[in-house]
């Protein structure tokens, strides 16, 4: 009977969203442990990702198959070694990567909380 409730494209976007943000902390938190590790090359979301999603976006049925697409990570082709050792990780770019993914998630996170917010109101008649 809910169930229609967490299919809202809104809902299932800021989900989806939730997992990209999550799997990028990690990409940060790899890149920044092997910033000295000579010949790594820096990872981020896969850029496939967001073609994809455009286009499920695009086509209306993202609700529907959101489920389906799946975020993974891949070696930044556009991160260039500045480095003679062939890194292509640069911490000031990795900070500031984190610092803004960290924003990106409480904006996400309040998203999908106000959404279930609304549900309990609706189920007990209180906000609190």
């Amino acid at each position: 009977m809910i169930d229609p409730l967490f299919q809202t494209t809104n809902y299932q976007l800021a989900r989806k969203l939730l997992d990209v943000a999550a799997l990028r902390q990690d990409a940060i938190a790899t890149n920044v442990a092997n910033a000295e590790t000579p010949g790594f090359r820096r990872l981020d979301i896969a850029p496939d990702f967001a073609m994809q999603l455009r286009s499920r976006m695009e086509s209306g049925d993202f609700a529907q198959s959101a489920n389906s697409l799946v975020p993974h990570l891949a070696e930044d082709q556009a991160a260039r070694s500045i480095r003679p050792d062939g890194n292509t990780v640069e911490i000031e770019h990795e900070l500031l990567a984190m610092n803004r993914n960290a924003v990106e998630h409480q904006f996400l996170s309040d998203i999908v909380s106000s959404n279930l917010k609304q549900l309990k109101m609706a189920i007990t008649g209180r906000s609190a």
